[in-house]
């Protein structure tokens, strides 16, 4: 029963058909086609696979597929957070554009100044700092001044912290007189001194140089870092007010902050002063007195 079936739908697809296209007033004949089931069928599904193919190639090829729904969303997604990122690093890029332009302006003109208000960085508003002459420059200062004045006017370099000055011959410059309360104890992650120091004093730069960091952190208050040459930075930490910024040129001996007591790791007033070269730490109480 199924093979006669089978056998009848088979006949039916094979079954020669003739299509006549005549004229309707002389009944002549134009045009006749010899067709079967199967040849209309293998027609009409030819059509569909080229139809469907050149719909595909059109989508695929062609901006086409930007109208699908949800199709480029990925891609897009990708290009906002590269570009993203890029405005990112340009943003930092002018920035430190504008710092160095900024720095030279002020070295080349002589506008660089101690009292530069907008250089201070979260000062708390209740306390009061109208009485601290920061002009105010000791005997010992005075003294060191004046040496250093007087080899610059033998020196062919000017002040002995150039690019060919080692820190052995360098000048530093005590940025607190005080007393050192906890040493430099790298093995127990003190890379720096501690100086207990009078109420609201001065904190001086050790070494001409730029400020690089000023800024406040959870742990060590307010502090301050300067690049100077010979790939040395020195970080003044736990101020409670900033006198610099980021970008500033400072000379040995300015006033860059005040001493204080912020953050977390600090028991009393007092400045943390820390000394590197090359990412390592070195004992600042091997080139400076602080007493």
């Amino acid at each position: 029963m199924w093979r006669k079936i089978k056998k009848n739908f088979f006949e039916r697809l094979s079954n020669k058909y003739r299509l006549v296209v005549m004229n309707d007033e002389t009944l002549e004949e134009r045009i006749s086609f010899r067709l079967s089931r199967m040849n209309v069928y293998l027609l009409i599904s030819t059509i569909l696979v080229v139809l469907i193919t050149i719909l595909m190639l059109a989508i695929i090829l062609t901006p086409l597929k930007e109208l699908i729904p949800g199709y480029g969303d990925l891609e897009f997604r990708d290009d906002l957070i590269v570009l993203s990122s890029k405005t990112d690093s340009l943003e930092f890029l002018v920035a430190a554009q504008d710092a160095y332009i900024n720095n030279l302006r002020n070295i080349m003109t002589g506008s660089v100044g101690v009292n530069d208000s907008s250089s201070i960085a979260r000062t708390p508003d209740t306390v009061d700092y109208s009485n601290i002459d920061i002009d105010r420059v000791s005997e010992k200062d005075s003294l060191l001044r004046a040496e250093v004045e007087e080899r610059l006017q033998y020196s062919l370099t000017g002040f002995n912290s150039g690019e060919n000055a080692t820190i052995e011959t360098m000048s530093f410059f005590a940025p607190l007189k005080g007393f050192i309360t906890a040493g430099f104890e790298p093995e127990t992650e003190h890379f720096g001194v501690d100086i207990v120091g009078p109420e609201d004093a001065a904190i001086k730069a050790a070494l001409p140089g730029t400020v690089i960091l000023a800024s406040w952190t959870v742990e060590t208050g307010n502090v301050i870092g300067i690049q100077h040459s010979n790939n040395l930075v020195s970080f003044y930490k736990h101020n409670s007010k900033l006198l610099k910024k980021v970008g500033n040129f400072v000379s040995a001996g300015d006033v860059i902050a005040i001493i204080g007591n912020s953050g977390e790791r600090t028991t009393g007033p007092h400045l943390h002063f820390e000394l590197w070269q090359n990412n390592s730490p070195l004992n600042p109480t091997d080139f400076i007195s602080f007493e």
